[in-house]
């Protein structure tokens, strides 16, 4: 509106408002606009219930309600949050419901969405359970075809938002975010409360979870092996705040070659004081001595296990229950055709692409039904080669380093190399 004012010529000589708190309820914006208006634009802006006499006693009560109206704004926004508070505190929910619930009835506590329920169990049991990192997870779930409570494809932070949300465990969280740019306050300021709401998720796998967070503090910004930079990207750790040490490109003058730097992702932002930088040319002879010595450990095998869990059955649920909605769609597209809402080319083009989506859900369906796992053939050591079989990929000079990072992280779950004590600790898996 004052854009619009600022125009030469203006559109409009006055604005009419019921009250001036409908202008403004800060009273420096509103002397700010208001004699902008005036003096620019030649534009007054009046009250219909409180008109006020022209001259200086009428500037003096307008600014008199101005203050008002601040006064009470401000009085108002303490007794919300004031009465907010007083909710959470008491388990009401008071805020848009994340993936896997809705508001059935206004006042009242969310409620389970079954469809998308499976879908919040399926990424905590992935997570936990199968050690997915995040950006492997955000492809398989958007692979299955779900959607956040958006209606958008899953991401890297819509999936660390839900795994580390209490509302799955029944709880209330509030006052977790600054309304005006929603950054997040101190957790000292955070009000958890036990909700009026079911729980979705168990609080054992739930607490799982926060401590997979807590011991893998992932930098913002993590990548998987497909783009790293070196093959030991991503599984270096800082021994003390379990940050991932990034890799950085550094070239030696002297003898003009180039090699890499590993550095605490945390050290760099400021938010670690631990130095526990190590260059590529110390670490890498080091982590291949201790995977060459690990290949005469009987106890160290890397198995491939065929063993069929209870994630895979509740994939198997979410796809046949999108393959059943696709019923549904074809009703709704056939309805809109006959209703002459759709060409018959977009009727063709909807027909095609339904039918493309269950030629996909049937081929995901045969792959993981418990049927294929039945006849699927027993566990078998992976390759039938022991850790050598990754060593000598890592010495390999056709490798890339992509795919030496991928075939390292199936035995290795983390390393942590102590600079002080000049300490390497390498943390294998096993099965």
């Amino acid at each position: 509106m004052i854009s619009l004012a600022k125009q030469k010529p203006s559109p409009f000589q006055i604005i009419l408002v019921w009250k001036y708190s409908r202008f403004a309820r800060n009273q420096e914006e509103s002397i700010v606009y208001k004699s902008l208006l005036r003096r620019q634009c030649k534009v007054e802006v009046r009250s219909v219930s409180e008109p006020v006499v022209d001259g200086p006693f009428g500037s003096l009560i307008e600014r008199i309600i101005e203050w008002m109206d601040e006064y009470y704004s401000i009085r108002l926004s303490g007794e919300v949050t004031r009465g907010m508070t007083e909710k959470a505190l008491r388990g009401g929910y008071q805020s848009r419901p994340p993936l896997g619930y809705r508001i059935k009835t206004r006042g009242e506590p969310p409620v389970i969405v079954p469809e998308e329920a499976k879908t919040v169990q399926l990424i905590f049991e992935k997570f936990v359970y199968d050690r997915m990192g995040l950006f492997d997870l955000a492809r398989y779930v958007n692979a299955l075809g779900l959607k956040t409570s958006h209606g958008k494809a899953f991401e890297r932070r819509s999936l660390e938002y839900i795994l580390q949300n209490p509302t799955y465990v029944g709880q209330i969280r509030w006052n977790r975010t600054t309304g005006e740019t929603n950054e997040i306050k101190d957790r000292s300021t955070w009000i958890l409360a036990k909700g009026q709401h079911p729980a979705i998720i168990q609080q054992e796998l739930f607490d799982a979870a926060q401590q997979r967070f807590s011991t893998e503090s992932a930098s913002k910004g993590a990548r998987p092996s497909s783009v790293c930079r070196h093959w030991l990207s991503g599984l270096l750790k800082c021994p003390a705040c379990g940050r991932t040490m990034v890799a950085k490109k550094t070239t030696d003058k002297k003898y003009k070659r180039t090699y890499y730097y590993f550095t605490c992702y945390g050290y760099l932002k400021g938010k670690c004081l631990a130095q526990n930088s190590v260059s590529s040319k110390k670490i890498e002879p080091v982590v291949l001595q201790a995977v060459h010595e690990a290949t005469f450990c009987a106890h160290l095998r890397f198995i491939r296990s065929a063993k069929k869990s209870e994630t895979d059955a509740k994939e198997y649920d979410l796809l046949q229950g999108q393959l059943a909605a696709c019923s549904e769609t074809e009703r709704r597209i056939k309805t809109a055709y006959q209703a002459g809402i759709d060409t018959l080319a977009e009727y063709k083009e909807n027909k095609e692409r339904l039918a493309k989506e269950r030629r996909r859900l049937k081929e995901r369906l045969i792959a993981c039904s418990p049927a294929a796992f039945e006849t699927a053939a027993p566990a078998k050591p992976f390759e039938q080669k022991p850790i050598a079989g990754i060593y000598d990929l890592l010495l390999s000079n056709t490798c890339t380093a992509q795919e030496k990072n991928a075939a390292l992280k199936t035995i290795l779950e983390k390393i942590v190399y102590q600079k002080e004590t000049d300490n390497l600790m390498l943390y294998f898996r096993h099965s």
